[in-house]
């Protein structure tokens, strides 16, 4: 695993865009797992420009999200269909025939996971997934838990994950209690592994994750045993670390 620290967030966001417009140059047919969430947007917004420069060129390139809520539908605002479209997917020439989020709207949780497995099955794999990481060390959905899930599952969201993203939403009774999320073994899977992370309130889930053990209470630290796992931290995210001596 290589960690790259950058200044700040804008560093970050910079970092992360070269990187996986390095993929996509290197492999215009790249498969790319991609993330929702606040820490993502600048890092889209570094591929927009590029696009528009004409220095990326999208029309080859197929994606897969992590996860969706349970029960919304795609052209729901909170929908994370709708957060793909408005920060990235409306504004280069990427074929949204070609990208893929859990169906929301499949009541049946079990055909709903299966499906999108056989999404990721059909597509040959991920060539590079992006993630963010939540305050409790989550990645995707996949909550502190006693042990990591293989494939895509649906899983009720803590008391935490539903407050931090209360802000998204008209209250917090609105926040929907399930999503749909790829699995640990869905995302170990891909052949690179890029996670971004800035801010103080990440750093003890930087920390935890990247310089504590394995275990299923971080489901983040799985990351450790990836073959090619890289952590874009900002200063700020890595400061825990760098406070206790181990970075």
């Amino acid at each position: 695993m290589r960690i790259i620290e950058a200044k700040n967030y804008e560093d970050m966001s910079k970092k992360a865009a070269e990187i996986i417009a390095a993929q996509i140059l290197l492999k215009p047919d790249a498969v790319l797992g991609l993330a929702t969430g606040s820490t993502p947007v600048g890092t889209y917004q570094n591929l927009i420009k590029k696009y528009e420069a004409g220095e990326l060129d999208f029309s080859q390139v197929s994606s897969v999200n992590l996860d969706e809520y349970k029960g919304l539908s795609g052209d729901h605002d909170q929908s994370y269909r709708y957060f793909m479209n408005e920060n990235l997917f409306n504004h280069v020439n990427i074929d949204k025939s070609r990208t893929s989020v859990p169906n929301g709207l499949e009541e049946d949780a079990a055909k709903a996971c299966a499906d999108y497995d056989a999404v990721i099955a059909a597509a040959g794999g991920v060539d590079l997934q992006l993630l963010g990481i939540g305050g409790n060390g989550h990645i995707g959905f996949n909550e502190p838990a006693e042990e990591f899930k293989v494939g895509t599952h649906c899983v009720k969201l803590t008391e935490s994950t539903i407050e931090a993203n209360a802000r998204f939403f008209a209250s917090i009774d609105d926040v929907p209690k399930y999503a749909y999320t790829m699995g640990i073994g869905n995302i170990m899977a891909a052949k690179t592994v890029l996670l971004v992370a800035s801010g103080k309130n990440k750093a003890q889930a930087v920390y935890d994750s990247f310089f504590g053990p394995v275990t299923p209470h971080v489901q983040a630290s799985i990351l450790q045993l990836h073959k090619d796992a890289i952590v874009i931290a900002d200063e700020d995210a890595l400061s825990l670390a760098r406070e206790k001596g181990v970075y």
